[in-house]
């Protein structure tokens, strides 16, 4: 379906989650941040992060600890409530809060009363507009009352890690959940409301081949997800040391790896999915799919989405708020997250500022991946020539009435193209996923 360009895929290049990315964060203040925040004038989104699971899964790259500690997961409420209602206090008059999505780690690694807490404390410290309220879920720990809860607060999306269906790969990465678990957790949380479940699948993962794959996404099928995810394992055991666990040996080579992504794609068109963007599918009618056939897709620090806030806050330990100003990151460690706060401080500890040409190509990049087009002015087009004349000898993008636009070849090298107008990619040296 797509070309096979393996020099065209050899350079990691990120996932693009916001522009600048995390790798040009430095040193920031809560000033910075109180600032941004006191400039906002719109809709405002909320990301509430639970840095802890149950269980550690051996290819997670986010900032997660075990939740094995009662007292330690205590403290970090608590902490977690009294950043909720400081920053609630310094919202401006006239801001909305549409969206709130809590994410982790897994938010049900905490009890469902807490989670209740934490809810009621969003709604007397924001002004909450009708919010559509997702959450990340383990289903590993997902049981009854959180059906309950999950009813009572009206969450209407929610998303479960699954990432293979195959008994043997699940103990090679450390998720071991069985079908019947999978199963009785979607049944939970039709029970429970959810209108848009989306489930995570990853390839490229140990021992797994072809078959193994489309397996899963026919069990995914089958179970009636409405979004799926399709993810490359992204490897990099020097950055995250529980990697390590994983048999490097084992794991698919290149060229499968781009197969593995195309088969997924074409089998998941099969089972009626619309594309949307480079990695994510929708069943029609989904907001999701109805969100990239209107061109309304956007992209934030939880992949494609239909919420086109242009403010997110972001609550707990290492959660990254984004402004047109800049973005910033709390501190990642929960101790230091919690000490910021008992003095009294906001806990961003880290961030960059973004200045008109930082937001002129965020929104460039921002278009090539939603959309597959954008308008640039001859300026940056002439920078980024050399960049992407490969990609153009390829035949993969083009420039057309002034717009350039990726072609039909172009979805698994979309990251690659968008990077060339990172005016950071050049002289970093940090390490990136692969593009497939």
């Amino acid at each position: 379906m797509w070309p096979y360009l393996p020099d065209l895929l050899a350079v990691p290049v990120p996932r693009y989650t916001s522009y600048p990315t995390a790798a040009e964060f430095h040193a920031a203040g809560p000033e910075q941040f109180e600032q941004a925040l006191s400039e906002a004038q719109s809709d405002i989104s909320l990301y509430v992060h639970i840095p802890y699971c149950h269980d550690i899964c051996w290819y997670c790259g986010c900032n997660t600890g075990a939740a094995n500690r009662q007292k330690r997961l205590a403290s970090y409420l608590e902490a977690l409530l009294h950043e909720i209602a400081m920053v609630g206090a310094q919202v401006p008059m006239g801001c909305r809060v549409r969206h709130i999505a809590f994410g982790g780690g897994s938010p049900n690694a905490i009890a469902p009363t807490d989670f209740v807490r934490l809810v009621d404390a969003l709604t007397l410290a924001f002004p909450l507009s009708d919010p559509v309220i997702s959450v990340e879920l383990d289903p590993r720990s997902l049981t009854e009352p959180w059906r309950e809860v999950l009813a009572h607060v009206g969450v209407e999306r929610a998303s479960m890690g699954i990432q293979t269906f195959d008994p043997a790969i699940q103990q090679a990465i450390g998720r071991v959940q069985p079908v019947e678990l999978i199963e009785r957790s979607t049944d939970l949380l039709r029970r429970a409301g959810v209108t848009s479940l989306n489930f995570d699948l990853m390839y490229g993962l140990p021992d797994q081949n072809l078959p193994g794959l489309l397996s899963s996404i026919d069990q995914t099928a089958m179970l009636g997800a409405d979004r799926i995810a399709l993810f490359g394992l992204a490897y990099l055991p020097d950055m995250f040391p529980r990697q390590r666990r994983i048999d490097g040996s084992k794991l698919p080579g290149p060229r499968l790896r781009f197969e593995m992504m195309v088969s997924g794609y074409d089998r998941l068109i099969e089972h009626g999915y619309d594309q949307v963007g480079f990695d994510h599918f929708a069943l029609p009618g989904d907001p999701l799919s109805r969100a990239a056939l209107s061109g309304r897709l956007y992209r934030n620090f939880q992949g494609f989405t239909d919420d086109s806030a242009p403010v997110t806050i972001g609550l707990g330990a290492s959660a990254i708020s984004c402004f047109a100003q800049g973005i910033f990151q709390n501190e990642k460690n929960a101790g230091r997250y919690r000490a910021a706060l008992a003095d009294g401080r906001h806990p961003a500890a880290m961030g960059v500022m973004r200045g008109p040409e930082d937001r002129k190509r965020a929104k460039v990049i921002t278009g090539i991946l939603c959309h597959g087009r954008a308008r640039i002015d001859e300026s940056l087009m002439r920078e980024a020539s050399p960049r992407l004349q490969k990609f153009i000898d390829a035949g993969l993008c083009r420039i057309q009435d002034g717009v350039f636009m990726l072609t039909g070849d172009a979805l698994p090298y979309a990251r690659g193209i968008a990077a060339c107008f990172d005016r950071y990619r050049e002289k970093s040296t940090r390490r990136f996923s692969n593009a497939v």
